[in-house]
């Protein structure tokens, strides 16, 4: 099963997801008071479709998560690599922040493959995320709500 997770007493409310978690090891190791938040199950589709960006504006309503359709676009190179050097950022904070922790290895890791990435070898405009371009080519994909 996978979590998303919401600020605490925001039902019905928009542009409060926390983070989401792919499995309750991952759940465990978010760094997060959960007595602040509402911790909701949701399918792995519903992951899926948040993590890739396919679904967004995420609210939830006794313990129902309700979502929209979206669709993201990288209309050009610049779009993408300010998208990508936010994320590097973020991940940047964590590592610098959490040396010991259980998954420093796995976001080192993909902070060093979005360094390899090559934005001059994607087609532009690139039609769905980088996670899920990277999906696609086999390789790790993460989203930022999924940053410990």
């Amino acid at each position: 099963m996978s979590y998303i997770i919401f600020k605490k007493n925001s039902e019905n409310l928009t542009g409060v997801v926390y983070k989401i978690a792919e499995n309750e090891s991952d759940l465990n190791n978010i760094n997060f008071i959960k007595l602040e938040h509402e911790i909701i199950e949701i399918s792995e589709q519903d992951f899926n479709n948040i993590k890739y960006y396919k679904k967004a504006n995420a609210k939830y309503n006794n313990k129902t998560v309700f979502l929209e359709d979206f669709e993201l676009v990288f209309k050009e190179k610049k779009d993408l690599l300010i998208y990508v050097n936010n994320f590097k950022n973020l991940i940047k904070v964590y590592l610098d922040n959490n040396s010991s922790h259980i998954l420093f290895s796995k976001w080192n890791n993909y902070y060093n493959q979005l360094n390899n990435l090559n934005l001059d070898n994607i087609t532009y405009p690139l039609n769905k995320s980088l996670e899920e371009y990277f999906n696609d080519l086999g390789q790790t994909s993460l989203n930022p709500l999924q940053l410990p």
